[in-house]
Parts: C-alpha cells; structure tokens; sequence
C-alpha cells in the first residue's frame, strides 16, 4: 500500500480527479475571496493576523468611500476644496500606492496557499493566468495613484499662491488668450482673445471675442496703462489690441515695481477698457503645445466647410483639411486652427473656436479618466494662469454649472463692430445687454422672431454673430487691408 504524500510534496501516483476538481475549486475561490474582499482568504486559510489587518483596511477604505460619497452628494464644494489640496492629493497618491502594493501581495498569497503544486500541468497554468488576470485589479489602483500624483505635480506648477479674487457683481470675468510661440515668431503674441463672464451662481455664461486687430483703446481713468499713455494705443494699424503684449514686454522698465508681466497687464486693461468689465483671471495658452494635448485624447471631430492648407507662409503648404466632417490628429488640428494662406483673420477666429469647443466636448470624464497622464504630460508648460489654488474648488464647482448650460457667444467684429473705428459706449451696452439676457435664462419658445435690435448670439459651435443674409461680414476698410474681402462667417465649421 502506496504512502499519502506528505505536505507540500507533489503526487507521484495516480491522479484523483475528485481531488484534484476540489483543489482547483479551492484556489479559484481563494483568488476570487480576496478579489471581493481582501484578506478573508487569509482568514479561512489560517493567516489569522494577516487577514484581520488586511480586512480592517479593507473596511476602512469602503468606510472613506462612503464618506467621499455622502460629502459629494451633501457638500460638493467641501469635496472639491479637499480635491484641490496639495497635501490631501500626496496623502491619496501615497494610501492608493500602499493599497496596490498590498493588495497584490495578498493575490500572490492567495494564489499559494491555493497549493498550485498539487494540481495538474494544466491546471497550474490556468491558475497563473488568473493570478495575472486578478492583479490587474491592484495595478489599476497603483495607475490611480500615479494619476493622481501627475494631477498634485500639474496643479502645483499652473496655478500658484495666493488669496482667491472676489466675484465683480457676482461674476468671474476670466481673460482667455491664446498665442503661439513657433520657431517664426519673436516671443508669445496672443492671436485669440476672448473674455468668459461667468455668473458665480448659476454658471451661465457670455463669451466675447475680440480682433486681435482692435485699434484706438483708450484706458480706464486711473489705470496703469493710463498713466503710460494717457492718449490711449491710438497710433493705427502699429497699434494693434495684440501688440500690447508685445509692446508691455519691450517697456518693462516704466512699470511699476513688481509688475510680474507687464504685457499681460496691458493687455488686461485693454481688454477691460473696451469691454467694461472687471478681469479677476486670465488664462493663457500656447498653441505650440496643443496638438499633443489633441493627440493625448485621441484626435478632434470638426466638421469641416472650407478647405483649409496645412502650411503655408513660411513653410510650403504640404496638404488640404477637405471640407466634410472630419478627424483630426495634433497636427492637423493645429494647423487648422493657425493657417492664415487664403483665409482671413476673422475666418481664423472662427476655426480656432472650433477647435477649443470640440477640444471641451470631448473632454468628457471617461476620456480624461482614460488617458489622465498622457493629457496631463502634454499639458506641461501649455497654460499659463494667474488662478491660486485657492480658488480651484469654487470656479471647478462653477464650470460644473457652465457645463449644463448654454454658452452665449459675442464676438466683436463685422458686421457687429469694425475693430478699427467703433464707439467704446456702444460695445459696453452690448456686453452689458448680453449678460443680462444670460442671467435671464432661456425664454421660451412663442413662434416670434427676435427683435432686430436683439444682441446677434452665436450658437455654441460658431466663431462670430450669425449675420443675416442682408449683412455678411463683409469688412468695408478703403486701402490695401488683407480682409477686404472677408464674406459670410456663419458657416465656417463646427464641433462634432
């Protein structure tokens, strides 16, 4: 008679395949216990203080979630306060690293008190791979908390410290500049301004477009610019709303002490002198990193409706975006939103708000949970922004809001204003109208057309006013100016 195999030696005799179906149910159920609940497969297996250690986090963690959750549903500001703070951030990264490393070593536990060298060839295999199967679950815990230590590193370098700003009768005013600074260009020269007012309350919000080309701006009594040019930016076509930025770097000097960036303060006060508006923020992006933000989320659906070269001016023009809609990569999309040959700057405005509007849509929570690091990683260095950390949980809970509503757009060229000869009253009563009928809310439906006096409100896709066919923006400046013949932009694409 044969003598039974003592412990952890492997059969020589004759398989039992009662035996062995109870052995390879025992580990499975083993991986599948610590799968559902960490540390139970300790417990029933003997590892008493491993599994009461492991099962206490494991209660722990559910017992944050809970809380996470009930504060969420409770509090959402108090959530994203906690969300918005460096040091709750690092104590996230470093409990989630511990937590995948522990949960992992617990799987591979499991997986040997499973006793795979009792089992068949075949049936050792199929356990390793479910072992492998099973660790993805603490690897994805151990990418959560490298995500969220990209999220504590990019926070810390775009926003800064500081005392969050106070609303303007109850709303944020943020400055949106983009600018490009490519290997043909001399510094950041904002191509893109626009000025987001937001209601702190409900989230509406206005969005109003300026030309980059906007001439004779004369400053608010009192402001730094004032003081420099008390006869306003008014020397012509030099004198550009653009070149401010430009002009502000140069002269350094005649700022006051401390003047961190003077082109940005003059462009500021431009802005706030030919909206009427009070700016709290800015935010400045540069286009030289934008097609790997664009290729880190997988490209840009736009819907394309005049051919567009990728190239041109200093660099031959290598190919055409056809009209139709369209997928666009990092590149693409960066050319289509800076290619100036056979188009104006007016038609340029436009794409470029294509192509921000569609970069948002699909800046969905999945599509960021999924690739967080690559967008993140291709961020650095692409925004520049005055906001403290401070501020991040109240204008994160006001975008939120934004999100759910409708986003009113104004753009201040032809036929709405000529960037070079405009009354300064007149764009004011215009910002003002507009954020008024914001706040009012959606009117509903009467089967009336709007007044013709009515503030042009662009849907959220288009670039500028939608013109009625009697009024293209046709621009009507005697001479040489490159967009003399700028037509109809109403139609020039759209997101999605």
């Amino acid at each position: 008679m044969l003598d039974r195999p003592r412990e952890g030696t492997a059969r020589t005799g004759p398989r039992d395949p009662f035996a062995d179906r109870r052995h390879r149910r025992r580990a499975v159920t083993l991986l599948l216990m610590t799968l559902l609940v960490p540390g139970s497969a300790q417990l029933v297996s003997g590892r008493r203080e491993v599994g009461r250690l492991a099962l206490r986090v494991w209660l722990s963690l559910l017992g944050l979630l809970l809380v996470v959750g009930v504060l969420a549903l409770v509090s959402r500001r108090s959530l994203l306060w906690l969300a918005t703070q460096g040091w709750v951030l690092l104590a996230g990264q470093v409990l989630l690293a511990a937590v995948a490393v522990g949960w992992a070593l617990l799987f591979v536990d499991a997986w040997r008190i499973g006793r795979p060298d009792r089992l068949p060839l075949a049936d050792r295999r199929v356990l390793l791979v479910a072992l492998l199967v099973a660790l993805l679950a603490p690897g994805v815990v151990g990418w959560t908390a490298m995500g969220v230590g990209s999220a504590r590193s990019a926070m810390a370098t775009v926003f800064g410290s500081g005392t969050a700003a106070a609303t303007a009768e109850g709303r944020y005013n943020i400055l949106l500049l983009g600018g490009d600074s490519g290997g043909d260009r001399v510094g950041l020269r904002p191509d893109s301004i626009q000025l987001a007012s937001i209601d702190a309350a409900t989230g509406r919000a206005v969005l109003f477009g300026f030309s980059r080309e906007t001439e004779n701006i004369r400053f608010r009594p009192g402001s730094v610019m004032a003081g420099l040019m008390p006869e306003g930016w008014t020397c012509g076509d030099e004198c550009l709303l653009n070149a401010l930025y430009t002009w502000g770097q140069e002269h350094r000097a005649e700022f006051p002490r401390g003047t961190r960036n003077p082109g940005l303060l003059a462009t500021t006060e431009a802005v706030e002198a030919i909206s009427g508006l009070d700016i709290q923020y800015y935010v400045m992006a540069d286009l030289k990193g934008f097609s790997s933000v664009v290729d880190a989320i997988g490209g840009l659906d736009i819907t394309v409706q005049r051919r567009t070269p990728i190239g041109g001016n200093a660099t031959p023009i290598s190919g055409w975006i056809e009209p139709g809609h369209r997928h666009l990569d990092g590149h693409d999309a960066l050319w289509y939103a800076r290619s100036r040959v056979g188009s104006t700057n007016y038609e340029r405005m436009a794409r470029q708000r294509c192509v921000v509007t569609a970069l948002v849509r699909q800046l969905d929570p999945p599509t960021v949970a999924l690739n967080f690091r690559d967008i993140v990683g291709a961020s650095k260095g692409l925004v520049r922004t005055n906001i403290p950390q401070d501020a991040l949980a109240e204008l994160a809970g006001v975008a939120i809001k934004t999100k759910q509503e409708k986003i009113t757009s104004v753009n201040f060229v032809p036929p709405l204003m000529k960037p070079w000869d405009y009354d300064p009253a007149r764009v004011h009563g215009i910002v003002a109208k507009a954020i008024a009928t914001s706040e009012a809310g959606p009117k509903p439906r009467t089967g009336q057309a709007p007044a013709a006096s009515a503030v042009p409100k662009a849907s959220p896709t288009a670039a500028v006013p939608t013109p009625t066919p009697s009024t293209p923006a046709v621009m009507e400046r005697p001479g040489t100016d490159p967009d003399a013949n700028t037509g109809d932009l109403a139609s020039v694409c759209s997101a999605g």
